[in-house]
């Protein structure tokens, strides 16, 4: 997550976040959700929940709640649910906070009258904060721009296509950039409106709130959340499809495990190396070579989940120069290394370390895991949820290629152990051949810092 210093301990040095002075006739504690017709219901529930309910009981501080309908109703959500709001765009004037849950389309333009409203609870000093989608809104309003910010990872690339000015990271829980804040995908929503308790009231009162919720209070990199590995996928906007480059990415996906550069890419694009990335740029939100080293750092992060391949091998078959290499790229994206991506994978499918019992859902394919404890047909799986996943359980098929003949969980610990104490030992070579230390690879980004190292 992106946090500026001004919400941060004060070992982090001195407040540098700007807000503007709230406006008098608007109160900290009014906090506003803006909701609009097509919106999905979860990520509209979450703001209700977290700010809507008396929990005073439980030592949480009470917020006043005003929904308030973004245009003219009724609205409809996902599931063909239709709401009916007790307030319009004119209760926005009263409130502290102004959250944007969603939006039904990161195609379409959200109405002016809104962005208006926006614009104008911006100017008197509310806090705006945008849930997943709700991003675009915010983007559209040009409350983002020149401002870090982040939304649902599959929508990233679109955003920063549409929004140049925005600088996005995919790679973020939330961002915080002092009185606009932004939020990633889904579930996510409730780690940023958590923060927005633990920065009005304190930790105590997020734990509180976190507890009655049944949610961490707080999720972050991977050290900070006991290993969980952050979710990376770069996917490309729809509308690249019909672009004359969709075969040179096409062909640079099918072919990651080979040693190509951006050169490459570009000559058979037929374009000179500037055009190419200018074009590439334009289509994706994305430098060529910055979309390339994250689709290996992706490909490295199937491998690491579904092989049994040591971080050397999956280094070689993931086209990176060296094992160093891949490890550099995948903690500065990921936040931990291969070695303890691996172990916190596997600890939390232990389905993937224990011995698989044979048959035709043990062959690795995504979605058809079988669990040892109890037999499974074909596509029959648990489901163990945990941020990262990407549908499905991953078994590492064996050593000759046949289902089921697979290391037992002793082989793999071992393995584990080992290359997690190499990978501790590289960490100060890492952080030396990058010219700063591990720790500030995924430092909270304060107001006025722009992308990672």
């Amino acid at each position: 997550m992106s946090v500026p210093k001004s919400h941060q301990d004060s070992t982090n040095g001195p407040a540098t976040a700007t807000t503007r002075k709230l406006a008098a006739r608007r109160r900290r504690e009014i906090v506003a959700v803006l909701l609009f017709s097509g919106g999905p219901i979860f990520e509209s529930s979450i703001p209700l929940s977290v700010f809507g309910i008396d929990r005073q009981d439980a030592g949480v501080p009470r917020y006043r709640l005003l929904v308030c309908a973004g245009e003219d109703g009724p609205l409809r959500t996902t599931g063909g649910l239709q709401l009916s709001t007790p307030y319009g765009l004119d209760a926005l004037s009263r409130a502290g906070t102004v959250v944007v849950p969603a939006w039904r389309s990161i195609t379409q333009p959200p109405p002016a009258a809104a962005l208006d409203a926006l614009r104008r609870a911006h100017e008197e000093g509310a806090r705006i904060v945008g849930l997943c989608t709700g991003s675009f809104v915010l983007a559209a309003a040009g409350l983002l721009d020149g401002r870090p910010a982040t939304t649902h990872w599959m929508y990233a690339p679109t955003l920063a296509k549409r929004y140049p000015a925005v600088h996005v990271d995919p790679r973020e829980l939330f961002v915080d950039d002092g009185d606009i804040l932004t939020s990633a995908g889904t579930a996510a929503g409730i780690d940023l409106c958590l923060h927005v308790v633990r920065t009005d009231h304190g930790a105590e009162a997020a734990g509180a709130l976190a507890r009655r919720l049944v949610v961490p209070p707080r999720r972050g990199t991977g050290a900070e959340t006991g290993g969980h590995p952050r979710h990376l996928d770069r996917s490309l906007p729809e509308e690249i499809g019909a672009d004359p480059l969709a075969e040179v990415v096409a062909w640079a996906l099918e072919h990651l495990h080979e040693q190509f550069d951006v050169e490459a890419l570009a000559a058979r694009a037929y374009m000179s190396r500037r055009t190419f990335d200018r074009r590439f740029r334009s289509l994706t939100g994305s430098a060529p070579l910055q979309w390339l080293i994250t689709q290996r750092v992706l490909q490295a992060q199937r491998l690491l989940e579904t092989s049994d391949y040591s971080v050397d091998e999956v280094a070689g078959r993931c086209g990176f120069r060296s094992p160093v290499a891949l490890r550099g790229h995948f903690r500065r994206q990921l936040g931990s290394s291969p070695a303890a991506y691996r172990a916190a994978y596997r600890v939390r499918r232990p389905e993937s370390s224990n011995g698989v019992a044979g048959g035709a859902g043990s062959s690795g394919a995504a979605g058809e895991g079988v669990r040892t404890e109890a037999p499974t047909g074909p596509g029959q799986h648990g489901h163990s949820p945990g941020i990262g996943q990407q549908g499905g359980h991953h078994v590492p098929s064996g050593a000759a290629g046949e289902p089921g003949a697979v290391p037992g969980a002793g082989s793999y610990v071992q393995r584990d152990v080992r290359e997690a104490s190499r990978a501790h030992r590289e960490i100060r070579v890492e952080g030396a051949e990058h010219g700063k230390p591990e720790s500030d690879t995924w430092a909270h980004r304060v107001p006025g810092q722009r992308g990672r190292g």
